[in-house]
């Protein structure tokens, strides 16, 4: 029975890395199963963001380790109608989720705003249902010398000074 359950939980590992956009796989040694996983995600919302993201992957495991890092840079241009329809409270939006396990693990990537910096924040963490992760990951995007940057007072929705 058990042997059982760990090759269903190969199969669904086996699905599920096949859904990412891999730019990267490393091994962690010779005598383990893990590796370092680099996918490339581009934000839906900005498309001029692209996020690359390294997780370990735990092969022949039922659950991926938390551990992961993120490292976001604009990749195009960024332009005032990307920020028009995204997510500006303080909690921002998930803008990227894949699944870490078949036990309810997953990793999520939140996009939130900070106006006041005109920055953009990409916060890398994972959830467990049941009892949650403390390990997560930060990278920011500056809109500043992109077409989305405003001069002082229209960040808030004032117009431009000029």
């Amino acid at each position: 029975m058990k042997a059982l359950i760990r090759l269903a939980g190969v199969a669904a590992l086996f699905v599920l890395s096949g859904c990412g956009d891999d730019v990267g796989k490393v091994s962690l040694g010779l005598f383990t199963t893990k590796d370092v996983i680099i996918e490339a995600r581009r934000d839906p919302m900005i498309p001029g963001v692209t996020c690359h993201i390294s997780r370990v992957e735990a092969n022949l495991d039922f659950a991926d380790p938390s551990d992961m890092g993120i490292a976001c840079r604009q990749t195009g241009p960024i332009l005032p109608g990307d920020l028009a329809n995204i997510d500006k409270s303080p909690k921002g939006e998930v803008v990227f989720k894949a699944s870490l396990s078949i036990l309810f693990k997953s990793l999520k990537v939140r996009r939130i705003y900070d106006a006041d910096n005109q920055t953009l924040i990409y916060l890398s963490y994972s959830t467990k249902e049941t009892d949650g992760s403390h390990k997560h990951s930060l990278s920011t995007v500056p809109l500043y010398g992109t077409q989305a940057w405003q001069t002082s007072g229209s960040a808030n929705g004032q117009p431009a000074s000029n």
